[in-house]
């Protein structure tokens, strides 16, 4: 199998670059053949993979696949370096020792931002060739990603999209650039992944069929004229994804979910390719009405990673509105592979084109053009930082070094007085951001302010100071109540609950824990409490009246039923299935993989029975559905469905550092939103770590909008990291 994948990389090379890659092929499976990864299959697999994208995604020369063989054997084995550099030109050499440094590089190391970061491994590319291999290597990893344990993926993912997604970026290696974000994506937010790429399929059908209503008047004239292609270009889940989050809108909103893209053979000059391009843009926009507001040429002024393209938006005659990209075979291949489409395997005997191209991609990469892809591009709302033991934390943008030191420990956050960011001293109040290294500085005499809760974002952080705050008020507040008890009895008066609601009420206090906390601090005078007690009591003695009876009058309620229809019931005019309150109707029914909530994005799938089944759209299951059985989904809509009406779903706590009352507590939650039970049970992690545990639970609620709020209030006990979703069955095994 490793032979056969050799083989199929070195096929397209003259025989002297088949003889050097085989070599080095040779030396890394002397040295790595018995190694295994993580799926236990040979490690020989990873250079390999590596060595394919270099060959065929990206484009080099055989000094560079034997470059990748020959890194992977002097990582593993260091002492065989002096013997290679007698063995194998100086370039080859220079590429290993490049690829070596960069991937000795670790967080703990560099104490480097992002940007930093990026630079530091451009320092290490003398020959730009190894940026591009590094590039190729991180792909291999992503696609593999499901073999490397959890403790590494998420660190994985976050160098992914700091460092090596605005590399692609910068070199214009679309295809690899949009592939790293996917694969970023699916990991780092999997629920969002999977609803947009079900979506994806599910609208599949139709974006096909609006593509050929689209070209149908077009083809007749322009297949006279060119000869040209045309291709369907839908956006990746993470493209979408940005754009939903940018315009904050639903997958729905976004119009440019794909592009119809014209590719002309067009003569080599530029003249003749803007020629072919326009006359083109000319016949779109006399057939279809075009939005000039969203007109992009490219192609008179490139973008400066090299893209050529003409965008324009138009409108078909229902209304649809259609992103139409237009572009030469020789800009569709610029856009697609970057600098790298300037070379081809029939230039691997022009040294002078290769030198050329080599300057480019260098140049590109030393460059800090407008274009580039910056870190704002981006954001998912969130930063990652280090220990100084390079211990990755993620937290919400705007994070703080209080935000930090909870997300540690609690007594750290409480006693947190500063830190050291890269070195530097800095407050609690300090921002941080992607790639600091923190280092929290505590003092044991520091006690948390009501102050703290403007300086952190982080619900965790934010919970926990309230929850010593609460604490530290309950310790004065129990201080003043015994000194105004111990008085009393002085006074020959006995304290109750009643006489410090009275003093609560007289002295304009919010609570009796207030009202103590002012004794305790002294900011009420006893005496004045003295005075107020004998004047009161001077009034009871006085009093002689009878106390007056009233009669609480009925309210009467009057409820009306509104009348919910009974049978399946179809809108006229976009044909969706209408889900009301009746959900065990025999021609429909909750599906038990996902069970769907009113007010989730769902849909209709017909059943082998005749039945439809109704899942969520992020159900696990929706994919295989939606791709091999189109013709059996269904649209659904909701109707209001009465407040009687109630979903049973499971929900996954995963609690650590928790306690026995953590459950209690859980309980009480649920029954304080008015959710109903239906199934609880605590099993052991197994991390085997004491107070860590999972409390899986199956309840009843009325729509996704009583679920958030109950899943938001469960968030807020002590020891809960997080809530899952899970299928009401799942709650009950």
């Amino acid at each position: 199998m490793l032979k056969s994948n050799l083989n199929s990389i070195i096929e397209k090379y003259p025989q002297p670059g088949q003889k050097l890659i085989i070599e080095a092929y040779n030396v890394a499976e002397q040295i790595l053949g018995e190694i295994r990864r993580g799926n236990g299959h040979p490690f020989m697999e990873h250079p390999l993979g590596v060595a394919a994208i270099v060959a065929n995604e990206i484009g080099l020369m055989p000094d560079a696949i034997a470059a990748v063989f020959l890194h992977e054997a002097t990582r593993e084995n260091p002492q065989l370096l002096p013997d290679l550099r007698k063995q194998y030109s100086s370039e080859i050499i220079t590429m290993v020792e490049g690829l070596n440094n960069i991937s000795a590089i670790t967080p703990k190391e560099t104490q480097l931002q992002a940007e930093k970061y990026r630079k530091l491994i451009i320092s290490y590319s003398k020959d730009p060739r190894v940026t591009l291999i590094k590039l190729a290597d991180r792909l291999e990893i992503m696609r593999n990603l499901d073999i490397f344990p959890k403790s590494s993926i998420m660190r994985k993912i976050t160098e992914t999209i700091m460092l090596y997604i605005p590399l692609a970026h910068q070199l214009g290696l679309y295809n690899i650039k949009s592939e790293l974000e996917d694969l970023y994506f699916k990991y780092a937010d999997p629920e969002s992944y999977r609803a947009i790429t079900n979506k994806l399929k599910a609208t599949e059908r139709d974006r096909r069929k609006l593509v050929e209503q689209f070209i149908r008047p077009l083809e007749e004239t322009l297949s006279k004229r060119y000869t040209y292609k045309l291709k369907i270009r839908t956006k990746t889940a993470y493209s979408i994804w940005k754009k939903m989050q940018k315009q904050g809108v639903p997958f729905e909103g976004v119009f440019d979910v794909f592009a119809i893209r014209f590719i002309v053979d067009a003569p080599p000059d530029r003249e003749s390719e803007h020629a072919y391009c326009w006359d083109i843009f000319s016949e779109v926009t006399k057939e279809y009405r075009q939005d000039s507001s969203r007109l992009r040429d490219w192609i008179t002024n490139p973008k400066p990673n090299g893209y050529e393209s003409l965008h324009i938006t138009v409108e078909n005659k229902e209304g649809a509105h259609i992103e139409v990209q237009i572009r030469t075979t020789r800009m569709d291949n610029v856009a697609e592979n970057g600098h790298a489409s300037h070379w081809s395997y029939k230039g691997i005997k022009s040294v002078q084109g290769l030198d050329s191209w080599l300057k480019s991609v260098k140049q590109m990469l030393e460059s800090n053009t407008s274009d580039t892809y910056t870190s704002k591009d981006i954001s998912l709302n969130e930063i990652f930082v280090f220990t100084p033991t390079g211990e990755l934390r993620q937290l919400p943008k705007g994070a703080t070094i209080l935000d930090f030191a909870f997300s540690i420990h609690t007594n750290l956050g409480v006693k947190c007085s500063g830190a050291k960011v890269n070195g530097k001293v800095v407050s609690i109040r300090e921002e941080l951001h992607t790639g600091d290294v923190v280092e929290i500085m505590s003092n044991k005499n520091q006690k948390p302010s009501a102050d703290w809760l403007n300086i952190v974002v982080s619900s965790k952080a934010r919970s926990r100071i309230k929850n010593k705050l609460k604490e530290e008020e309950g310790k004065l507040s129990k201080l003043g109540r015994e000194t105004l008890e111990r008085r009393m009895k002085n006074w020959k008066m006995e304290l109750n609950d009643d006489i410090l609601s009275e003093l609560t009420k007289h002295y304009k206090m919010k609570s009796i824990g207030e009202l103590c906390i002012a004794i305790n601090d002294e900011k009420i005078d006893l005496q004045d409490i003295k005075s107020f007690l004998a004047s009161r009591n001077a009034a009871d003695e006085n009093e002689t009246g009878a106390a007056e009876q009233s009669t609480a009058g009925g309210i009467q309620a009057a409820a009306t039923a509104a009348a919910h229809a009974s049978k399946l019931s179809k809108h006229d005019d976009d044909d969706y299935l209408v889900i009301n309150d009746k959900l065990d109707n025999i021609s429909f029914k909750m599906a038990k993989c996902c069970n769907p909530i009113f007010g989730d994005d769902v849909f209709g799938f017909v059943s082998a029975t005749g039945g439809i089944k109704i899942h969520r759209i992020s159900c696990p299951n929706a994919a295989r559905l939606l791709e091999m059985y189109p013709y059996r989904v269904q649209k659904v809509k909701w109707r209001q469905v009465s407040n009687t009406t109630r979903f049973q779903t499971g929900m996954k706590v995963i609690v650590e550092n928790g306690d026995a009352s953590v459950g209690t507590k859980i309980i009480e939650s649920i029954n304080k939103q008015s959710a109903m039970i239906r199934a609880f049970r605590i099993e052991e992690r197994a991390s085997g770590k004491e107070g860590d545990f999972n409390v899986m639970l199956s309840i009843s609620v009325s729509n996704n909008g009583h679920l958030d709020r109950v899943v938001s209030d469960i968030k807020k006990i002590r020891g809960v990291k997080t809530v899952l979703r899970n299928s009401a069955e799942n709650g009950n095994k």
